[in-house]
Formats: structure tokens, C-alpha cells, sequence
């Protein structure tokens, strides 16, 4: 059995495919233990785990959580909010000997078409997991937005992310949004901070709510339709807890049909990722995978991924 885990906005998700799933808020998960995923399957059938944490901005490569320096990320500052579930989630994780792999974020150092670059980070982990649950669908050029208190877009073409764009870039969600005039005016002035801006700057905060889900269903669409730019047959998936409930909307916007997620299509794919890493794959959505190290009878090696099934738990 293979598990993925999702470091969601509000929770985490954990799943081992389709109809197997539960969730903890970001702050019942700092009560997490590893038993906890007795509700997936017997722990002692977990063949391997693929999780994210965070903004995944200090690694390019899909790695083992022994291996990260400060769980994979920069630093905890900056946009978002440090609750410590996750955080949790993670150490139960690499404490408990079940092999996993870590997600990385799409960031600067990422593999992605150069222009793209400009801003420092473009999606966190979990859209991997979106992304390639789509693509089981979709084939191997796609848009997925995801739409729920922040939105962010990314675009697949041929199999490999092309770039994306982040929460505090282009479109805003339900809470958070990209820093305008009025924000930068009042960091200056020092009545609140950057991130406390961010936290601020979606529809709730600054549009009459009958125009709050047409707003962020409008700035969707026009993300969507951006990347579009650069592969113009590319079809489309909406996830986040708000895709269902915008798709009618986004789909007359983009005079395309779309297809729906619900808020498991993270951690399904996640769970997907982890099935296919460790049992060969080189290169997930044109990430690569790092070796690791195996613990087999002779003791410690250093091992690829894709050479696993040649060796012996």
C-alpha cells in the first residue's frame, strides 16, 4: 500500500487511493502519531510514502525526508501561516522507518521554462499530486487550477511542468491574493505586515460577497487562459473546494469544458506518486528522483529508485 500525504491551507490530507482517506486540520495534526494511519491500512502493509511540507523551495528533486536540511524549505517566514501540524506530520514520518520521499515545491531553481523565473517560487508540492492525477486523464498537456482560500495555476506540456503561477502572483482566492497599491501603502506605513497583507487580499476581504465567486471565478479563468499562451490545446482541470462550485463559470469564461476535483485529488495523486517512485520511476512531471539509500540484507546502500525492484527489502 502506498500513501500520499497533502500540506494543505487548512489540513492535511492523507489517502492511499480513492475511497481510502481522512484528514486532520493543521492543528488537530500536531497531535498526529504514526499510528494514526491504521485508518489507510495496517502500517506494517505501508510499502512507501510521498509527502509535502510546506513550500517544498529548498530541493529540486523528489527525496527521501532523511535527506532534507530543514524539512525542505527555506525558512518558515514569508507568506502563509506556521501552525506546526504539518511540522508534525513530517518528524512522525521520518521517525517511524517507513520508506518516503519528500515533494519538492516549483521554485526558481526548478526545470521550468526560464521566463517564469522572474518570481522566486510557483506552486507548492501538493500541486504535483493534483497534476498527476490529472494527467491520468488529460495525457501530457494540461492546465490545473486550484481554487479554494489562495488559486494557483500551473501548466503540464508534455509530461513536464512548464511553469506556474503562485497565490501571491495573479489570481486571488477566498483569503489571500497578490499585493496591490492600497497593500504596499500600508506595509510602508507600517500598519501590518507583508504577509499579514497577503493573508488579506482575497474576495471576503475586499469584494461585495454576491460578487466574491465571479470575481475569483474571473481571475481563475484568466490564469487559465494565460497559460494557454503556451499550449493552446491544453485542456483543463479545476480542483480546491471551490471548483466545483465555480466550474460552470470558468467553463463559459473559457468557452472549454473543464474537468473537476474534489479536495482529495492532492493527496490521491500524492499516493499515485509514491506507488510509481518506488516501484522505478526516474522522473515524475519532469522532476527528477534522487537515489536514496535502501536497507536491504547486506545493510546500507546507496540506491536508485528505479533499480528497487532488483533488490530485497
Amino acid at each position: 500500500m502506498y500513501i500520499g500525504i497533502d500540506h494543505g491551507t487548512t489540513a492535511l490530507r492523507f489517502s492511499a487511493g480513492t475511497g481510502r482517506q481522512f484528514k486532520l486540520s493543521r492543528e488537530a495534526a500536531k497531535g498526529f502519531v504514526i499510528e494514526d494511519l491504521n485508518q489507510l491500512c495496517p502500517i506494517d502493509e505501508i510499502e512507501g510514502i510521498a509527502l509535502c511540507y510546506s513550500m517544498g523551495d529548498n530541493f529540486t528533486e523528489i527525496t527521501p525526508v532523511s535527506q532534507l536540511k530543514n524539512r525542505g524549505i527555506i525558512t518558515h517566514a514569508g507568506a502563509g501561516e506556521h501552525i506546526g501540524g504539518g511540522t508534525r506530520v513530517f518528524d512522525v514520518v521520518k521517525e517511524s522507518g517507513i520508506p518516503a520521499v519528500a515533494i519538492p515545491g516549483i521554485h526558481r531553481d526548478s526545470d521550468t521554462d526560464p521566463r517564469f523565473k522572474i518570481y522566486s517560487h510557483q506552486a507548492s508540492p501538493e500541486k504535483l499530486g493534483i497534476a498527476y492525477l490529472a494527467g491520468q486523464i488529460l495525457g501530457d498537456t494540461f492546465i490545473v487550477s486550484d481554487i479554494s482560500s489562495n488559486t494557483v495555476s500551473l501548466l503540464v506540456a508534455g509530461s513536464k511542468i512548464i511553469g506556474a503561477f503562485d497565490a501571491c502572483v495573479f489570481a486571488p482566492g477566498t483569503c489571500h491574493g497578490a499585493l496591490d497599491v492600497e497593500a504596499i501603502r500600508k506595509i510602508d506605513a507600517g500598519d501590518l505586515t507583508a504577509n499579514q497583507a497577503f493573508a488579506a487580499a482575497g474576495v471576503i476581504y475586499h469584494m461585495e460577497e454576491k460578487y466574491q465567486y465571479s470575481t475569483v471565478a474571473m481571475w481563475a479563468a484568466m490564469e487559465c487562459a494565460s497559460l494557454t499562451l503556451l499550449a493552446p490545446t491544453a485542456s483543463v482541470a479545476l480542483a480546491g473546494n471551490l471548483a466545483p462550485v465555480l466550474a460552470e463559470e470558468i467553463s463559459a469564461l473559457l468557452q472549454k469544458p473543464v474537468i473537476v476535483y474534489d479536495e482529495w485529488a492532492a493527496s490521491d495523486g500524492l499516493a499515485q506518486i509514491a506507488k510509481d517512485v518506488f516501484n522505478g520511476a526516474k522522473q515524475i512531471l519532469g522532476i527528477p528522483v534522487s537515489s536514496i539509500p535502501i536497507v536491504c540484507s547486506s545493510g546500507i546502500v546507496e540506491h536508485n529508485f528505479n533499480e528497487k525492484m532488483n533488490m530485497q527489502k
